[in-house]
């Protein structure tokens, strides 16, 4: 291709498309009703072109081949749909924010990567005819489009689709036809596609023929209305037509299949159906509801599922079906761990399905239009959703943010309120723009715009706010009154239908609902799921079950971004600047609720929990169900009730509930025999699912509650037993304690100097070192982050703190040995220190161990941890507890994390985030037991520890300060030990990586402590 003479087309701000027919509902055309019916595309007039291309890679487009000298069947092969950087060619980048270009709109580089695809094709003689289209569902960014060699057109709006006319350009019948699609990795569209994720290029959503006979639906709107009663509907349903007009015939099946009414209407003319009474079914995210309407004209016929729900704002609130709808909704990228944005449907349906399964109810399609089929499969098993126009301008903020003067004067707030109006003036609040921006709008609509899931339309992301928001909401309530509009940028909601923030605290979102009470409040984005969290979820969702202008929100995000790689024979998942990609912003893109692999992570899990659908509380003597659908009662559950004790459950008995209305709870009473007060002992409730669904199996737990029957009592440790005269023989030697127990063959050395103690028996070793006093845990990406407490903790040099010994004494009294050592943890440089009285009580088998401290000098007001580590032989690799489990839990963080009994290996207790950090704590202890696996390995020896108070521990096998360096989980090393933990208090995690940190009351505020702590040998 040779170096222009004008502007290209990729670079010209008027050059949004040339050729490309306009948007249209995303449909799919059928022979007779019956195919129709089956929504099956294989079975429409359709013919993939998917599959095998060839593909020629260059670094710009003035150095690609000119078409009629290219010989591409000498060029490489490469996958349809799919990113060439995933291919083999050229490399990913990742960044969060910033442009990866030289800003200077609307103009991107001339060294800007170019892929050249190529492949044959046939049109079915049985189309002869017939208009024949070609349509891109998604190419990023730009493409230019040649049929025979002929150029066709142009269009870019990577996330939008692209339909061209090529019926003039085609061979005739019989012959073979050429495609020809050139596709540049930017273009000036990029500057509104500034969106946190893979910059990826290529041809990555499906590519079809599709026929269109001289008279025919080219699109249609069918949209459903109910009345102020909710017990009569109308489905409006218009054409459009090419060709002569003629009958158009509408048919109206219920969801089970019968036909409910028809209607024959000239095509230009709208037809109206109306239904009441027990034959009209609402649909909503708890009952999806489906009917379907067939559309037939000149022969062929077109089907569409819709669903009856009105969508309004009647001050201050939004409703949907006349209730106030609360959003447990999460944000998604589209991504797969090989394929990036390529995803197939098995693993979108599989998404959506797993979203259902964790109780949410909610969808924002983050940032772009996504696959059509998406939001069919969230019609059909019940998702509310956000559809979002593909527009970001987040790039324009740093760019402005750098130029603002005097910031050592001016707070944070002022200096981002100042950058994000200067940011907007490059292309939101330009008029050259405007079009850019109107086309995502009306492509956004009209392609979707028959779907019932789709509550909210929303102009974009993170784009600042200008007057071509303005003219996108203008557009769009003109041509869609039927549902509201949703804009963050937009603070005032100048041009939005409600008020939208991202991370706010809960003090934020209350002072926002005080001072602008004239409409509803949601967080498009809250929780940050980055690493290990989020922590203090069950607070936000208590705050939208109490405050009525709450209304909920997304939780961000729904699976790390992660690309799997090869390091050598090792597979992990990549993130960015694993590529050598610049700029990068590394592991921001790791921040889901699921793995890579779209399995789920503890920390969706922990959503799961805190939005299920009923609550069970105990108000007095009795017990108050609440259900927390708005529409369907609880008769599609099971309900069972059992206790948890420490000796393990009772068995399931069923428990009867009377009917309880979506919204509204009941007051029932304990089954007999369940006895109040009842120490250690908790009543469980478990509700699951009657009946498969579309989502998920009969018997899925949907929700479950655990009642405690006694007050929170201290706990009781075990007595130290009092003997007449010592057991035991004690010999110092070089500031050392040799002690021996001969009843038990029990030998234990303490270390006088530095203040460990080493146990062992005639089976075995059972302690190598330790407890030592610790203030410190590996850092999490929240503690790291804008609102973590790492950049505190880094200054004050906590994670060099260590245990030294100031004085040790030691005597024998009443038959056991005491130790008193006088420590001091302190970090290395500072004079900043924890001061500590440690007292080891030695007897026949045990250790108690009470430890009193406080802190001196110029401290950090917040402390990661306030508890004791050991190091056990390796083969000490499993436990045993009672108390908060299976899966990890923290201080704000174990809502999910059940009571009972739990066994598990030191594999299955450790979560190997992708990006190392603290891991594998388990809250709520009432006592643990740490063995062996296999305990023939060195006879079965057992540790016990208890503490006064409910504990937390973690049983390791990395290092903390390996954790705190490796950037992928398999750059650990593995010790040659095991490292208990056993903590007396912990700092929660919050969600600091991008948003607020702990919540106050979950904060480990530095200050005096005291706690005692028994280590019990059992010998099986």
């Amino acid at each position: 291709m040779s170096f222009p003479k004008a502007q290209p087309d990729w670079n010209n701000l008027q050059v949004l498309h040339r050729n490309k027919l306009s948007p249209r509902a995303h449909f799919y055309s059928y022979a007779s009703e019956e195919r129709a019916l089956s929504f099956d595309r294989e079975q429409s007039e359709y013919k993939s072109l998917n599959g095998t291309w060839k593909f020629h890679h260059d670094a710009s487009p003035f150095e690609a081949p000119d078409w009629e000298e290219a010989e591409p069947l000498s060029w490489d092969d490469i996958k349809v749909p799919g990113l060439w950087q995933l291919q083999g060619y050229g490399r990913p980048l990742y960044s969060n924010v910033n442009y990866p270009f030289h800003v200077n709109p609307p103009n991107v580089p001339y060294l800007n990567e170019t892929g050249s695809y190529w492949r044959t094709f046939t049109v079915p003689g049985e189309w002869d005819g017939q208009q024949i289209r070609l349509r891109f569902e998604g190419v990023d960014s730009a493409f230019h489009l040649w049929v025979n060699g002929r150029d066709v057109g142009y269009s870019q709006g990577s996330r939008n689709p692209s339909e061209f006319d090529i019926t003039s350009f085609l061979q005739p019948s019989g012959q073979a036809n050429t495609i020809a699609v050139r596709v540049y990795e930017f273009c000036d569209g990029s500057y509104i596609e500034r969106q946190d994720q893979w910059l990826l290029s290529g041809i990555f959503r499906d590519v079809y023929l599709v026929p269109f006979p001289k008279d025919a639906i080219v699109d249609f709107s069918a949209t459903p209305e109910l009345d102020d009663t909710f017990s009569s509907a109308t489905l409006t349903t218009k054409a459009s037509i090419q060709g002569d007009d003629g009958d158009l015939k509408i048919r109206l099946f219920a969801p089970d299949g019968s036909l409910v009414k028809e209607d024959s209407v000239s095509s230009s003319e709208t037809s109206v159906i109306t239904l009441s009474g027990d034959a009209l079914k609402l649909w909503s995210a708890e009952d999806p509801v489906l009917y379907t309407v067939l559309l037939t004209f000149a022969g062929r016929t077109i089907g569409q599922r819709i669903g009856f729900r009105r969508i309004e704002r009647k001050d201050p609130n939004f409703f949907i079906n006349g209730k106030p709808i609360i959003f447990y909704g999460m944000n998604r990228h589209e991504h797969h761990q090989l394929y990036g944005r390529a995803v197939p449907y098995e693993c979108m349906r599989a998404d959506l399905i797993l979203m259902k399964q964790h109780n949410i109810n909610a969808l924002r399609c983050s940032h772009q239009p996504n696959d059509p089929r998406l939001y069919e499969v969230c019609d059909e098993l019940g998702l509310y959703v956000i559809a979002e126009a593909d527009l970001e301008t987040h790039g324009f903020n740093p760019v402005e943010r750098s130029n603002i003067k005097d910031q050592n004067l001016k707070t944070r707030v002022e200096i981002q309120e100042e950058s994000y109006k200067l940011a907007a003036k490059w292309t939101s609040d330009n008029l050259e723009w405007r079009e850019a921006y109107l086309d995502r709008a009306v492509q956004l609509v009209q392609r979707f715009k028959n779907y019932p899931c789709i509550v909210f339309w929303s102009l974009g992301n993170e784009a600042f706010y200008g007057q071509n928001h303005a003219a996108m909401y203008k557009w769009i309530k003109e041509n869609d009154p039927t549902r509201l509009v949703h804009y963050e940028g937009d603070r005032e909601a100048l041009s939005a239908d409600m008020y939208s923030v991202m991370y706010a605290s809960l003090d934020g979102m209350k002072k926002h609902i005080t001072e602008k009470p004239d409409r509803p409040l949601i967080q498009c984005e809250f929780g940050h799921s980055m690493g290990n969290g989020p922590g203090g979820l069950s607070e936000y969702i208590q705050a939208f079950r109490t405050e009525k202008l709450l209304q909920g929100g997304f939780i961000w995000e729904w699976c790390n971004h992660g690309l799997r790689t090869r390091d050598g024979k090792i597979f992990y998942n990549a993130y960015g600047g694993d590529f050598g990609d610049e700029p990068n912003d590394a592991d921001f893109v790791m921040d889901g609720m699921t793995w890579t692999d779209h399995t789920p992570n503890p920390g969706l899990v922990e959503y799961k929990k805190v939005i299920e659908p009923v609550t069970v509380t105990k108000d007095g003597d009795q017990l108050v169900v609440r259900n927390h659908y708005e529409f369907i009662d609880l008769s599609h559950l099971d309900v069972t009730w059992h206790l948890v004790q420490e000796t393990g459950n009772t068995d399931a008995q069923p428990f009867e509930l009377p009917q309880i209305k979506g919204g509204e709870s009941v007051t029932v009473g304990f089954p007999s025999g369940v006895s109040l007060g009842t120490d250690s002992t908790w009543f469980a409730l478990n509700f699951r699912l009657k009946a498969d669904t579309k989502w998920a199996k009969k018997g899925h737990e949907v929700a479950w509650s655990q009642i405690p029957l006694f007050e929170e009592q201290q706990l009781t440790l075990p007595s130290v037993p009092s003997e007449p005269g010592s057991l035991f023989s004690i010999r110092e030697k070089g500031a050392r304690l040799f002690i021996t127990s001969p009843s038990f063959k029990s030998h234990l050395t303490f270390d006088l100097i530095r203040g460990n103690l080493q146990w062992s028996n005639d089976k075995g070793k059972i302690l190598t070192k330790g407890p030592e006093l610790g203030l410190y845990r590996a850092l999490t990406q929240n503690d790291v982050g804008e609102s973590g407490d790492a950049p505190v903790w880094q200054r004050f040099r906590v994670g060099s703190a260590k245990m030294h010994v100031r004085s040790a004494t030691w005597k024998v009294e009443n038959g056991k040995v005491i130790i008193v050592s006088q420590v001091r943890v302190q970090p290395t440089v500072l004079e900043w220190a924890c001061n500590a009285t440690m007292t080891y009580t030695i007897s026949e088998g045990s250790v108690h161990l009470h430890t009193q401290g406080s802190f001196s000098g110029t401290y950090p007001e917040i402390m990661p941890r306030v508890g004791l580590t050991l190091s056990l032989p390796k083969y000490y690799n499993a436990a045993e507890w009672f108390g908060r489990g299976p899966g990890e839990s923290y201080l704000d963080k174990k809502a999910s994390a059940r009571f009972g009994r739990w066994n598990l290996s030191i594999d299955e207790l450790n979560t190997a985030y992708e990006w190392p950090q603290e891991n594998g704590n388990r809250a709520e202890t009432r006592w643990l037991r740490v063995k062996s696996a296999t305990p023939g390995e060195h006879g079965g020896a057992t540790i016990e520890a208890r503490m006064e108070t409910p504990f937390h521990f973690s049983l390791r096998k990395h290092a903390t300060d390996d954790l705190d360096k490796s950037k992928h989980p398999h750059e650990l090393t593995e010790l040659d030990e095991t490292v208990l933990n056993l903590d007396h208090l912990q700092h929660g995690l919050g969600t600091g990586s991008c948003g607020p940190g702990p919540w106050e009351q979950y904060q480990l505020k530095t200050g005096p402590f005291e706690f005692t702590t028994v280590l019990t040998v059992i010998q099986h």
